[in-house]
């Protein structure tokens, strides 16, 4: 056996662990944001599917994947934590098809948001060339290649795992985290590099789509113009920013864990599970509202089905009272 798989069997989890009481009320919070966003995204899905003016919009095809997305990542994302707390160890054949879907998942986050930048943009500062450049056929060719560029990042540290590992290893039980399936000297620098190719490119389209707008917005409050889309699209881009930001502090969480390790040595786990709300849960957390919420026409059909959810609601509460008085 060679040496790597030597540290595969001989590493453990964390030795940090949590009370009883402070493991049930982390489980419990984690549950109820992750059910609370996925139900909201599964209203915003719902809501898509039901009305022909989303699924002929480009922009409105690119938010639904990115929900989409943001509900397979905060369900592996919860799984591997609510496992880390119920099972400690799980077989490293599963671990490692979980870690690989939600590794995937969160790559597409920041291309998705980065496409959808451009597409602002080209609405904004394009307009005649819109119908043009951003086509149905064309969103769902991007969609593909925000897939394969997030394979070409990923599927090589699987390919590494079956080339560098013996077979033995897929049958044992290990503690589900990155670091420790992917922990090969190759993994770690291939990551890097990635991380940092992801940060330049996303960054630098953010960038240059927001200013590109805000020359946009002064050029219209130049010219005494009351185009509201123009602010809009540049509040939208700021959002993606924020978000962007929070979703990027995954690419910095071996530096920023060791930070934290150094300075609360005492409370690290809690201070993980914090940054895990930060990075993980939040992120996913303000794409119903970039869309949802602040989306006029996507706000008008949302309310219907959500009022029309908590009527269905009372209306079964009022039956069930008056079966209950006869």
């Amino acid at each position: 056996m060679n040496s790597s798989s030597y540290d595969y069997n001989v590493s453990s989890p964390p030795s940090y662990r949590d009370s009883y009481n402070t493991a049930v009320a982390k489980n419990v919070i984690v549950l109820a944001l992750g059910l609370t966003i996925n139900y909201m995204n599964a209203t915003l899905i719902h809501t898509f599917r039901k009305h022909q003016v989303f699924y002929v919009n480009p922009r409105y095809i690119l938010f639904i994947h990115l929900v989409v997305n943001d509900m397979i990542q905060l369900t592996t994302t919860i799984s591997l934590f609510v496992f880390s707390y119920v099972f400690y160890k799980i077989n490293v054949s599963f671990c490692c098809v979980i870690l690989t879907c939600a590794v995937f998942t969160t790559l597409n986050t920041p291309l998705n948001l980065a496409v959808m930048a451009v597409e602002c943009y080209i609405a904004i500062c394009l307009p005649l060339r819109h119908t043009e450049l951003c086509t149905i056929k064309r969103t769902y060719i991007l969609i593909g290649w925000i897939w394969a560029m997030s394979a070409v990042s990923t599927l090589p540290d699987v390919f590494i795992i079956l080339a560098t590992e013996p077979v033995q290893l897929f049958y044992s039980t290990i503690f589900c985290a990155k670091n420790n399936l992917f922990r090969h000297p190759i993994h770690l620098k291939k990551r890097d590099v990635s991380y940092i190719i992801y940060l330049i490119g996303v960054w630098l389209t953010l960038f240059i789509t927001y200013f590109k707008i805000f020359i946009a917005a002064k050029e219209a409050k130049a010219a005494k113009s009351t185009d509201g889309d123009t602010k809009k699209a540049r509040n939208t881009i700021l959002l993606h920013g924020f978000q962007l930001l929070l979703c990027m502090l995954t690419y910095v969480s071996p530096l920023v864990q060791k930070a934290l390790f150094y300075w609360f040595p005492k409370h690290f786990s809690h201070v993980l599970f914090v940054a895990y709300i930060l990075v993980q849960i939040t992120p996913r957390f303000v794409s119903p509202i970039v869309y949802g919420l602040r989306d006029k026409t996507f706000r008008q059909h949302l309310k219907k089905y959500l009022l029309c959810s908590v009527r269905v609601s009372i209306k079964a509460r009022t039956t069930t009272n008056h079966m209950l008085l006869y």
